[in-house]
This record gives structure tokens, C-alpha cells and sequence, in this order.
């Protein structure tokens, strides 16, 4: 899952939203120099990740993208479940999206000398250019798209994953809602697990 989802999925708890916001730049035992709910929220984006690259339903989706992505079809998809989520976001959330994602703005800026300079880095971009909102829609994904393929060691056309989301709209579509109830539950069973064991 990417940014959105992983936000989404921390629930109203402010220091855990960060700590899964964060969680792609923290290694090994690297969380336990952060407070508790910083803690939780790195070790739930690892939780998330790993229920999500061993779900079959993910892997239903990545074969339906064109097989010259390779290993990124993956990273694809993380991407595309977020403009699923977007989309549907009236399915799983009272608050409305836009509110949700300026909250979530002036969380990350309130927090952002406690982030690992790697993330520190992307959030001037992340605010002005509003990445959450671009996951929305198909120009929005196509920028963040091409924004990926340069950025990638390998001569992999990302940005023509665009095709793939419009000609695989529906099904993808289908996928991403027959999964993303699944890892609410995990999250929230992971999130319980989290609060007993590191309150």
C-alpha cells in the first residue's frame, strides 16, 4: 500500500499516522529510538506490508498489469490500491477526504524535525504539490507515475502503467475491494497486538 492507505489505516492517533507515514525509512531495530506511538505506527506500516505482499488477491492484480514492469508491477499496484481507496473513500470513511487530507498535512508539519532526514526531504513536495489528492485521479497518477520512472535505476516504462489502470479499471477495481476490508481487519487485530504489548 502506499502513502494514502498506509496513513488511512494508522486510525485517529496522530503519532502512529507519522510513524507508518515514516516507516519505509526506518530499518531493523532503528524504531526503538522513537516514542511509543511512533513505535507502533512504524511497526504497523511493516505489518501492512508484509499482509500485502503475501495476499493473493494483490497478486491476482499485479498479473493484470503488463508483464514489461517485472518485480515493479508491485510498487504499481501499491500505487494504484491508494487511487482505488480514493476513490471509494466514502466506503470506509464518515470524514470527508479532502478534510482528512489536510489534517493529515498539518500533522506531518507539526512533526517533521522528529522524521529521518529521508523523509524530511519529501515533504515540502508532498504538501505543495498534494500528492494525496493527485492518487485521485488519472492525471495525478499519471505525474506520480512518471515521477517514478525517473527516479528508478532500471529502463522500466512505469508511466505507461496508466494504460493498464484505465484498460483494467474494473477489475482492479474489484480486487481492491475485496481486499482492502481484509487488511482493515488485520490492521486493527495488529493495532490491539501493538497497544498491549508496547503501552
Amino acid at each position: 500500500m502506499n502513502y494514502l492507505a498506509h496513513i488511512f489505516l494508522s486510525g485517529q492517533n496522530t503519532g502512529i499516522q507519522v510513524g507508518n507515514f515514516m516507516g519505509d525509512a526506518v530499518k531493523g531495530h532503528d524504531y526503538l529510538h522513537y516514542p511509543d506511538n511512533l513505535r507502533k505506527g512504524i511497526l504497523l506500516h511493516r505489518q501492512i506490508d508484509s499482509f500485502t505482499d503475501f495476499n493473493d488477491i494483490v497478486h491476482r492484480s499485479k498479473k493484470r498489469l503488463h508483464p514489461r514492469y517485472g518485480h515493479y508491477s508491485g510498487v504499481i499496484i501499491d500505487i494504484f490500491y491508494d487511487y482505488f481507496l480514493s476513490n471509494n473513500w466514502h466506503l470506509f470513511s464518515e470524514q470527508e477526504l479532502p478534510v482528512f487530507i489536510s489534517d493529515f498535512y498539518k500533522t506531518i508539519q507539526k512533526n517533521t524535525d522528529i522524521l529521518p532526514k529521508r523523509t524530511q526531504k519529501i515533504i515540502p513536495s508532498l504538501i505543495s504539490q498534494d500528492w494525496l489528492t493527485k492518487y485521485g485521479n488519472y492525471d495525478g497518477m499519471n505525474k506520480v507515475l512518471i515521477g517514478m520512472t525517473k527516479k528508478i535505476k532500471h529502463n522500466v516504462p512505469l508511466q505507461l502503467a496508466i494504460e493498464d489502470l484505465k484498460e483494467k479499471n474494473k477489475d482492479l477495481n474489484q480486487d481492491f475491494l475485496e481486499f482492502f476490508p481484509l487488511l482493515q481487519k488485520h490492521t486493527q487485530d495488529t493495532l490491539i497486538k501493538l497497544n498491549n504489548s508496547l503501552c
